[in-house]
Formats: C-alpha cells, sequence, structure tokens
C-alpha cells in the first residue's frame, strides 16, 4: 500500500534538521515506500566510478542521496516560509493541498 507523502515531485522545500539544515531546494524525486525525496543541491555525496564507455576516466561524481521526509517542510508560496501541509475539497470537489499558514492552495 503506497504511504501518504506531504510533498511532490517539484515542490520547493527547506530542511528542517540534519547536516543540511536551513538549506532550501527543489524536489527532484520522492520514494513513497522509502519515504525519502531526492532534493536539488541537499545531501551530496561523492560517488567513485569506474571507466566506463561514457567516462573512460573514470572518478569521482557528486550527486544528491535521498532525504527522509520527516526533515523536510514546503515552502509557503505566499510567504516564503516553511509550513505544514492540509488536504481539503475545493470548489470543484476535488482534493487540493493548501498551506496551514496562509491558506493558499498549492499548486
Amino acid at each position: 500500500m503506497q504511504k501518504k507523502v506531504h510533498i511532490r515531485k517539484g515542490d520547493t522545500v527547506i530542511v528542517v534538521t540534519g547536516e543540511s539544515k536551513g538549506q532550501k531546494g527543489r524536489v527532484l524525486e520522492v520514494d513513497r515506500e522509502k519515504q525519502k525525496a531526492i532534493v536539488e543541491g541537499i545531501n551530496m555525496v561523492s560517488k567513485h566510478t569506474k571507466p566506463n564507455s561514457k567516462a573512460p576516466q573514470g572518478g569521482i561524481v557528486k550527486k544528491e542521496a535521498p532525504v527522509h521526509i520527516s526533515n523536510l517542510m514546503l515552502i509557503d508560496p505566499a510567504s516564503g516560509k516553511p509550513t505544514r501541509i492540509g488536504r481539503r475539497l475545493n470548489d470543484k470537489n476535488k482534493l487540493v493541498r493548501y498551506s496551514k499558514k496562509s491558506g493558499e492552495e498549492i499548486k
């Protein structure tokens, strides 16, 4: 069964705890099963690669590692500050996410 996740691909988030605390970034990918998200420029790790046809030299590549979603908060589109997310029905009877701080709908 899929777990509910308050963050989606393309959202702008801020890291609440951990090594990258206070940094902002855009969500590139969300893994619902593991409850993790990959955020642009956050939690960078060095990956050692062997020489292959694409990279004949091999070497060290920096890439983003997953962050647990409990360590992330969505940025409120109205105020630019971290906010919690709620779900409610809009006027077209469709379930939408909204900011608990400003009450504004999140697209």
